[in-house]
């Protein structure tokens, strides 16, 4: 298949792009002469090797500027001017073809001309992922499996988060967010160029777990995992294990400050999806020693507290393990209905926090 091949002769964007035309000829002349050149190193990009799910840092530099991904190795390098690495790269390795990766941008060094061509948008969209607001309302009503490079098919959504070490606990929180529709449907629509490091990076988690047209059927949760490590002052680390709940409160009020979240109710979509109230109405009970516990109760005449407090998270108390063991000399796990935990909150049932002996 013949596609139309548009080259934009290279202009100045920065410090790097004005430093490498200072010193290489402008191509404005050359622009219908280099289409089968540039035709041939388009067939030298290998979408087997391209991995977007990590961090966008130069992999000689470690420099997080201007990183540009080979599409011939899947490497990560700084610049494009004549001194940058990915220059350098273009020149040891003979590999032409790079992407920005924040611009989406293509260009072909050492000559450093841009190259637009509709066989390039599927690097494009694994990269970052878009969608439209009737493409998002399908989501859930989508049964179609997708196929990756390797013919492998998968389900939009429901695809496995690489463990990178001991990150299992994060990975189970993102999976369980990424599934909530109205969370889903605000990440993945709303525009974060402005937000937090943490805020772009879950979205661009998100958008990547629900991509239709991935690459591969999983997503490394690298770049989120790196950020949630710098956010929050090591306190959850890639190679140390973590209480997920612990995690996932952290994580909600942290995306809550990020997006603007105060102290007001619904002032954030975390708090309008996530926040509820609790009603406690407590009253001193006395009790004296020989009374049995089932003859506590209100009593209309003393004083009650009403409460109200807001909550993320509701402690949910669990029944406790079997005294005896199963055939096979293992503890049964118990089992008990989700409303049956939750009668502690139903406004009926009393719940005796301690006892006052007179």
């Amino acid at each position: 298949m013949n596609s139309e091949i548009n080259i934009v002769s290279g202009e100045k964007r920065g410090h790097e792009e004005s430093e490498f035309e200072s010193k290489r000829p402008r191509l404005d002349n050359q622009s219908t002469t280099d289409s089968s050149s540039s035709s041939l190193y388009l067939d030298t990009i290998n979408r087997h090797m391209l991995d977007f799910d990590f961090e966008k840092v130069c992999s000689v530099s470690l420099s997080n500027l201007n990183v540009y991904a080979c599409l011939v190795c899947g490497k990560y390098f700084q610049g494009r001017g004549r001194n940058s690495h990915a220059y350098f790269h273009s020149l040891h390795e003979d590999h032409h073809v790079f992407i920005n990766l924040h611009t989406l941008q293509v260009y072909v060094l050492p000559d450093g001309y841009e190259v637009k061509d509709s066989s390039l948008n599927d690097i494009k969209y694994v990269l970052h992922p878009t969608f439209t607001e009737e493409q998002v309302a399908l989501l859930d009503q989508n049964t179609k499996h997708s196929y990756d490079l390797n013919n492998k098919k998968y389900l939009p959504g429901f695809v496995g988060l690489n463990n990178v070490k001991a990150n299992d606990y994060v990975n189970v929180v993102i999976q369980a967010l990424a599934h909530i529709p109205p969370l889903r449907d605000y990440f993945i629509l709303q525009n974060f160029e402005n937000s937090t490091q943490l805020v772009q990076r879950f979205s661009i988690l998100v958008r990547k777990i629900w991509n239709p047209q991935a690459f591969k059927g999983q997503v490394s949760p690298h770049e989120l995992l790196q950020e949630i490590s710098n956010a929050s002052n090591k306190r959850f680390k890639l190679a140390e294990q973590s209480d997920p709940i612990d995690f996932l409160c952290w994580f909600l009020n942290s995306l809550h400050k990020d997006l603007g979240g105060t102290k007001k109710q619904n002032s954030s979509i975390i708090h309008k999806i996530f926040q509820g109230e609790v009603k406690v109405d407590s009253q001193m009970i006395i009790a004296k020693t020989d009374v049995e516990e089932k003859d506590r109760s209100f009593d209309v005449d003393r004083e009650i507290v009403t409460k109200r407090s807001p909550f993320l998270l509701l402690n949910l108390d669990l029944p406790p393990p079997p005294l005896f063991q199963d055939e096979v000399e293992k503890n049964i796990i118990p089992q008990v209905a989700l409303t049956t935990i939750l009668s502690k909150y139903d406004g009926r049932t009393p719940l005796v926090i301690c006892d006052i002996n007179q």
